[in-house]
């Protein structure tokens, strides 16, 4: 329960935020492409994208590219110097007073797959309600946050200014292992996740037993010494 959502130890200077995006909103951000998962008004720009356009804010294998965006925002620049890991997508996301983000899922967005999505708001309020798993996350401007989105989430602006956060994609290395353990990740959590159920453990012997070669025989071994 602890790996699915924690503030990370950094505490960014909001002025220098509001800063960088007052320069972003120079440029027309497009509606999000996800049509059905929200209501309202949800928009975004990207500051790195696969393509290098600003525009772009599809996941796609490969590499990415800064967007000319990025010049103009020499503070998030820094933010992402900060993260010593692969960095995938960077995008600031827009919700409108009164929209909101339906519950979904966002597949193998979490650290366990090697993977992690980072949100930075910079415009936020009381009456945003940034749901995951069932739980409001208190994300104050300023703050550094992970959460799995693997998991159900879901957001609700119910206030009266646009709720504006900057979303960093992230690969996992030994970095952010260290970033992650610091801020009370737990990686013994993380290992029992992937452990077969008890249930499934006895399918998996039943097929074991039923093929009857040796290295069946010694997995059966293995299997039946693991605690469930």
């Amino acid at each position: 329960m602890k790996n699915r959502f924690f503030r990370l130890p950094f505490a960014f200077d909001l002025t220098r935020l509001v800063a960088d995006l007052e320069a972003c909103r120079t440029v027309e951000w497009p509606q999000h492409f996800n049509k059905t998962d929200y209501s309202g008004q949800w928009s975004s720009i990207a500051l790195r994208s696969a393509s290098g356009a600003e525009t772009d804010i599809r996941a796609h294998p490969g590499a990415y590219l800064d967007t000319p965006l990025m010049q103009d925002c020499p503070y998030f620049q820094y933010i992402l110097d900060l993260f010593d890991c692969p960095k995938v997508s960077v995008r600031l996301l827009a919700l409108a007073p009164g929209s909101r983000i339906h519950e979904h899922r966002d597949s193998q967005t979490s650290y366990e797959y090697g993977f992690f999505r980072i949100h930075i708001p910079i415009e936020t309020g009381n009456d945003v309600a940034f749901r995951v798993d069932g739980t409001v996350l208190p994300m104050a401007a300023g703050e550094c946050w992970y959460a799995n989105f693997d998991l159900l989430h879901s957001v609700l602006n119910d206030g009266r200014c646009d709720r504006v956060h900057l979303v960093l994609d992230c690969r996992r290395n030994a970095w952010s292992d260290e970033l992650f353990e610091e801020a009370g990740y737990d990686f013994s959590e993380e290992q029992r996740s992937h452990q077969p159920s008890p249930a499934m453990k006895q399918r998996i012997i039943a097929e074991l037993n039923r093929q009857n070669t040796e290295t069946a025989r010694k997995l059966i071994d293995q299997l039946s010494t693991e605690p469930d």
